[in-house]
């Protein structure tokens, strides 16, 4: 039975965490407040027909520990007691959850609310700082993630609690700025005609942008994935694999200052997911610095709004492992998103 939820509700431990995304799901256990989070081995979803199969074959089945509560943070809209993955057949059953894993509460959110949980706390050991700017201690923030899909939320202040923001904001329109990309852009595959943020920035968006750079050049475009396309990058082998991730880090940066101006983000701008950490070694960091505060007549503005990448691999899990600690210090509105036995 679905229930209305006070954000300063304690979970009961131990609790169950998850990241759950396109390609890749990941999960923990949280035995108490002070525990460190117990990882199991990262899990394709193609490999498993149901998560619930994922959560009991991962898991469960590997663990004495039977969680009481779960957080589960899914790349989709939460809409009902059927959660359909954006970019996976996985179809998220609370209720099914509840009866078939014997967990007594089950709260799910979006996926970059877990990544915007996780930037509410995260030390400098686990960011890169990109140019300058200072973090404004109170002020919001946002973060934004390439991935399987392009994944936006935001991070506001307010009655000292820290408020994530969800959306769909990778799907604003993404246009051209540049001779090269007024080039580029018509051979840019559509949604219907329309050229959105994840049509190029995200694993698919890459091959994408890839090949309309070789049809561009009237080269035969030479790899087919997202990670063929970065190593080929990365260890210089071909210029349009170059070419590709330097255009993709320079359209990352404008989309983050679009981001930064729309909430205002003087805590700072966070660039999360792991494609971005593997062109790291060959980033440009003046050149996606530069597309980031080119947003005249607001340039000076943006000088001074920060922008960070995030170096920890797990983000998302350790959000969901603050906020399960210690939910009073979080507005979480978990009203049509929690479901207890």
């Amino acid at each position: 039975m679905e229930q209305r939820r006070d954000g300063a509700d304690a979970l009961k431990f131990p609790i169950l965490i998850g990241d759950i995304g396109g390609t890749n799901a990941r999960f923990a256990l949280l035995l108490d407040s002070f525990a460190e989070p117990k990882m199991f081995p990262v899990v394709q979803t193609a490999d498993f027909e149901t998560v619930d199969d994922a959560i009991q074959e991962t898991v469960l089945d590997k663990t004495s520990v039977q969680p009481k509560s779960a957080v589960l943070a899914v790349a989709g809209p939460i809409d009902g007691d059927e959660i359909d993955l954006t970019n996976a057949p996985w179809v998220i059953r609370p209720q099914q959850m509840l009866a078939g894993l014997g967990i007594g509460e089950v709260i799910v959110v979006n996926d970059f609310e877990a990544q915007a949980l996780a930037i509410s706390s995260l030390g400098e050991q686990s960011r890169m700082k990109i140019g300058g700017g200072e973090v404004h201690e109170g002020a919001s923030r946002a973060v934004v993630g390439p991935g399987t899909g392009l994944g936006v939320a935001g991070l506001v202040r307010a009655r000292n609690m820290w408020i994530p923001v969800a959306g769909e904001g990778g799907h604003v329109d993404l246009g051209p700025r540049t001779a090269r990309d007024l080039a580029i852009w018509p051979h840019l595959e559509t949604i219907e005609g329309r050229i959105s943020g994840e049509q190029v920035l995200c694993g698919r968006g890459l091959v994408n942008l890839y090949r309309a750079i070789a049809a561009v050049d009237g080269a035969d475009p030479v790899h087919t994935t997202p990670a063929d396309i970065t190593d080929a990058a990365v260890n210089q082998k071909e210029p349009l694999s170059i070419e590709a991730v330097d255009l993709f880090a320079t359209y990352l940066g404008r989309v983050a200052g679009d981001l930064a101006l729309i909430f205002m983000a003087r805590g700072g701008v966070f660039i999360a997911g792991g494609i971005f950490q593997r062109i790291m070694p060959i980033l440009k960091t003046d050149q996606l610095r530069a597309a980031f505060e080119d947003k005249a007549p607001h340039s000076d503005l943006m000088r001074e709004i920060p922008l960070f990448v995030v170096t920890e691999p797990l983000a998302a899990l350790a959000g969901l492992a603050t906020y399960a600690r210690t939910p009073r210090f979080f507005g979480l509105e978990t009203t049509g998103r929690r479901w207890v036995a």
